[in-house]
């Protein structure tokens, strides 16, 4: 599976920007995906996840109700809606699939394909 992550920029705090994440090689159908985001001298941490059903996600708490995942399976796309930034959202967000279809995990181990990394700037 290859992975191409775009969307990232520069907003303001309070801003929204939409990541999308565009998959070759195998269906999104078939996977589960998940973005994560790796901030300056910080561990890689999961934000949202999805089951290649879409009918289970996962939510990091800290972005509960201003982040949202969704798929879209005609275009083989995974999206990250991201609403009322703030400064520490501020990372490299990179999007990843999980060979698993039945599961939207955070556990980076789990996952086996990452994209390139996209970064996120939010100025307070």
């Amino acid at each position: 599976v290859q992975l191409q992550a775009s969307g990232g920029g520069l907003v303001q705090a309070g801003g929204s920007l939409r990541l999308s994440c565009a998959a070759s090689g195998r269906t999104i159908s078939s996977v589960g995906m998940g973005w994560f985001r790796q901030a300056p001298g910080k561990e890689r941490e999961c934000v949202a996840a999805i089951s290649g059903t879409g009918d289970s996600t996962y939510y990091r708490n800290s972005v509960k109700g201003r982040f949202t995942i969704s798929k879209d399976n005609t275009k083989n796309t995974v999206y990250l809606q991201m609403n009322s930034l703030k400064p520490e959202d501020t990372a490299v967000y990179y999007c990843a699939a999980d060979r698993h279809r039945y599961r939207a995990t955070p556990r980076r181990a789990e996952y086996d394909y990452w994209g390139q990394g996209t970064l996120v700037t939010v100025s307070s």
